[in-house]
């Protein structure tokens, strides 16, 4: 019994001690190794709240888009978000916001979309891609355009890939997204977290 014992013990080391000893091969010299992924909810999140009701979550991505998470996360410490409206939605496409014209000229006005905060930032294109709720940053054709618009995603389109800087994404109150209309006004969006 002892000996059938001491076989089945033997047996199992062989098959299961190669694999659990396996070591992660080491990096390419020069190279440093890779950083482990970001936990969820490890960073800052933000909550917009919607004057027609309901709110929705955002977490965000700093590990492959840290400018455009600095740079949104200023814009809304600053309040600069709060009033605006939403001056576009293509069904099944996008929710887009972040023009601050918005608070004041009419949706319908030529010039709705075209506005900024003053600056631009640098392209962060990355390996994201742009599926249903993930946060996208606004631009001209120029990849250096972005400013403060930017847009929540209602379906796929991973035509953007790589062309447009993905920063974040929804992570509650995707059915509020889902309903919000051209001229829908931001009550609030405030960070929350570090």
């Amino acid at each position: 019994m002892v000996r059938v014992a001491l076989v089945t013990l033997g047996v199992i080391a062989l098959v299961v001690g190669p694999a659990w000893g396996q070591a992660r091969p080491a990096p390419a010299a020069g190279k440093p190794a890779a950083k482990p992924a970001a936990r969820p909810g490890a960073g800052p999140t933000a909550v917009v709240r919607m004057e027609s009701g309901g709110e929705f979550a955002l977490e965000f991505w700093p590990e492959v888009a840290p400018g455009h998470v600095k740079n949104f996360l200023d814009l809304a410490r600053k309040r600069f978000y709060d009033g605006q409206r939403v001056h576009r939605v293509e069904p099944g496409f996008v929710v887009q916001f972040g023009d601050p014209q918005s608070k004041t000229l009419p949706v319908s006005d030529p010039k709705m979309g075209t506005g900024g905060p003053g600056y631009t930032i640098k392209a962060e294109f990355n390996d994201r891609p742009f599926d249903r709720g993930v946060l996208g940053m606004a631009r001209t054709q120029d990849p250096h355009s972005a400013g403060s618009q930017v847009y929540v995603m209602l379906g796929p389109a991973h035509f953007l890939n790589k062309q447009y800087t993905a920063f974040g994404r929804v992570t509650r109150g995707m059915e509020v997204v889902d309903k919000i209309k051209v001229g829908d006004r931001i009550t609030s969006i405030r960070v929350v977290g570090p």
